[in-house]
């Protein structure tokens, strides 16, 4: 047995030592075909022999069983944020308030990724976490152990260690999931970011490790068994101990020398294999560190130089104006591609018809684009020194695109709208609306089967849907027997639906969710709201003007009444239904504000909603409780104005019972 012991040792040696070279040394002395004849003879023995089982093997990496939620963490010390300064004067002034101009200072990327905590105890990997709030994180231990990068048991047995790092996803893994996610019809990750945040935060680690994420170690946060004096010395640590630290660091004491590498940094980002969003500058010396100490949330011996959206020219090849479910215009930009921001763009949004008018935007025009934000591709200007000499004014259609019907300018806002209410394109896509998780919750009715629908003539409005029956359904391309049960069961269960799911449904101009919900709480009946008038739909809460006023217009439609009336007879529901599971909160209006400790504020409401309470957005003489967090602002002023009473968390789950 002592021989078998031996084997899986030895494996689980090599395929450490093997996996550091390739992940973070990146220098392989070995074939992926020779690592994984070891990976999968560590694995037969680890099953033939349970007894030997190890939480630090390289097995573990491959994901385990799946969780309900992630555990709260709470941590050691807070984990800081840090402040940002964007030129050249900022820079300067944060090394002046150092008062040692003199100090060394090191300079290293700021990784556009997600934070994390690693823990060690005697070498091995225990727990990993989540930044959160920086005070409360989740536990994201078993997601982390799929990372190749990080050590499930360092070189040497340190007492106790915790390590901050940055988790990203490398730009190639991302374009080609991307592409992967595309081909199979998936919604696309805005950028490297959002994808490795949301592939981090998956109950399931096997898909985490199939997301092939990676880390850099940037920062020691606790250490027990060895003294540090500086962080060139913790990241050097850190590299003996077998972490992927903080790539091309280097040590300055002049700030224009700083400057000059950050903005070296910043020109040379596209050629970098993960993205950043600045660089971080930090004081070396931890007893500097110690002097300066820190704010309620960030350090004042480090900061980060935020770099502006990248911006790039491209030639704008055409204008599409697209016809949204509302009837609105949309104009967009159909871009030669070009790269930016971690994605490949090639369409930007043209917002509406006064947006181009300003900027004088053309077809044929160069233009300058950036990422709003750094998700959204926008249009900031024209290059006219490139606009071609035979280039003219766009003209905005006079006609939809999509039936040809006349266009009319909507006075209250900068858009331009389809008179027609029968608009295939907007058929399209207030069924696609109806059917949402959110709103009548048809399970399986997706866009393609809509357009099938509506191509095909089978319907040619929402109840439409009613009538559909297995025969008609089994006809549609790709489409069989139970997959048409299926449908028509998912439609028959929707009839059961409260008032406020078909109500939001019926896509009423400014009649969210939420205000869904309030209506059909305060009238009960379907009939009720058909009838209302403005001065009754405004003295409720969160029900404005204009809201009304589109409320009103709606049920004066023609098509809209009759739509109403198939639904009732279709035998739809449209009843409020009261599905509160308590009432203890009943006739209490809240208002949720800041910062919760344990409860994101969805999940305040949802509470609040379940226990017979109502939530309101703004603070009024009306507001019987104010639920306040952390930062909160004008809300909770009013509330002290009002007199009405303020409320934290522990207060609440008492009043809940909890």
């Amino acid at each position: 047995m002592d021989n078998i012991l031996s084997k899986i040792q030895e494996l689980r040696n090599l395929l450490n030592y093997h996996s550091k070279k390739y992940y973070v040394d990146d220098m392989p002395e070995i074939s992926d075909f020779e690592y994984d004849n070891l990976f999968h003879q560590l694995k037969r023995l680890e099953e033939e022999y349970p007894q030997f089982d190890s939480p630090s093997s390289p097995t573990k990496r491959v994901g385990g069983i799946a969780l309900d939620k992630f555990e709260k963490v709470t941590h050691r010390k807070p984990m800081l944020s840090l402040s940002n300064v964007f030129s050249y004067d900022e820079l300067r002034d944060f090394v002046l308030k150092l008062h040692n101009t003199s100090c060394e200072l090191v300079v290293e990327y700021k990784i556009d990724g997600l934070s994390v905590l690693l823990e060690y105890e005697n070498g091995i990997f225990v727990r990993g976490s989540t930044r959160g709030d920086g005070v409360v994180g989740e536990n994201i231990t078993e997601n982390l152990k799929t990372i190749p990068s990080i050590p499930l048991e360092l070189t040497r047995p340190i007492p106790y260690l915790e390590v901050r790092g940055e988790v990203f996803m490398p730009k190639k893994v991302f374009e080609s999931l991307n592409a992967h996610r595309e081909l199979n019809g998936e919604a696309l990750f805005a950028n490297p970011r959002n994808a490795a945040a949301g592939s981090l935060r998956q109950l399931d680690s096997k898909i985490t490790a199939q997301r092939k994420l990676d880390i850099f170690v940037f920062n020691v946060e606790y250490c027990e068994g060895i003294d540090l004096f500086s962080h060139t010395q913790s990241l050097e640590l850190l590299k003996e101990l077998g972490f992927k630290v903080s790539p091309d660091y280097r040590v300055f004491t002049s700030y224009d020398d700083i400057y000059s590498d950050i903005l070296n940094r910043g020109e040379n980002r596209d050629n970098l294999l993960f993205d950043i969003d600045g660089a971080v500058i930090k004081v070396n010396d931890f007893g500097l560190r110690s002097q300066l100490g820190e704010l309620t949330n960030t350090p004042k011996w480090a900061t980060a130089y935020k770099y502006p959206p990248e911006e790039k020219e491209t030639l704008l090849s055409n204008i599409a104006v697209q016809v949204g479910r509302t009837g609105v215009l949309t104009p967009q930009a159909i871009l030669e591609p070009v790269r930016l921001a971690g994605t490949t763009v090639s369409r930007a949004t043209l917002h509406n018809k006064d947006f181009i008018s300003e900027k004088d935007i053309r077809i044929g025009d160069v233009v300058r684009v950036r990422k709003a934000g750094e998700i959204i591709p926008e249009v900031l200007s024209v290059n006219l020194s490139k606009r071609p000499s035979c280039s003219v004014p766009f003209e905005f259609p006079s006609v939809c695109p999509s039936c040809n019907e006349p266009v009319f300018s909507d006075p209250d806002v900068a858009q331009i709208r389809c008179t027609n209410t029968s608009c295939p394109a907007q058929l399209i896509r207030n069924i696609i609306h109806f059917a949402s998780r959110d709103a009548m919750n048809i399970d399986g009715l997706g866009e393609a089967i809509v357009m099938s629908l509506c191509e095909n003539k089978i319907i040619s409005d929402i109840t439409d849907l009613y009538t559909l029956d297995e025969n008609v359904l089994s006809n549609l391309e790709r489409f069989g027997k139970k997959s048409a049960q299926n449908l028509l069961s998912a439609i028959e269960k929707s009839k059961q639906n409260c008032l406020s799911k078909l109500l939001f449904g019926l896509g009423i101009r400014q009649v969210g969710e939420k205000a869904a919900a309030v209506l059909a709480k305060h009238f009960e009946t379907l009939e009720k709201i058909s009838t209302a008038t403005i001065e009754q739909l405004t003295a409720i809460d969160d029900i404005g003007e204009i809201t009304a006023q589109n409320i009103v217009n709606y049920f004066k439609v023609e098509s809209n009444i009759n739509i109403i009336n198939k639904i009732t007879l279709l035998g739809i529901n449209t009843r409020f239904i009261n599905t509160a599971q308590s009432t203890v909160l009943d006739g209490k209006t809240f208002v949720v504000t800041g910062t919760l400790p344990s409860l994101k504020r969805s999940e305040a409401e949802k509470l609040i909603e379940d226990n017979g309470g109502k939530v309101s957005s703004s603070v009024s003489k009306n507001t019987d409780f104010v639920l306040c967090g952390e930062n909160a602002g004008s809300k909770l002023e009013k509330a002290t104005k009002l007199g009405i009473p303020v409320i934290d968390e522990s207060d609440f789950r008492k009043m809940i019972g909890e």
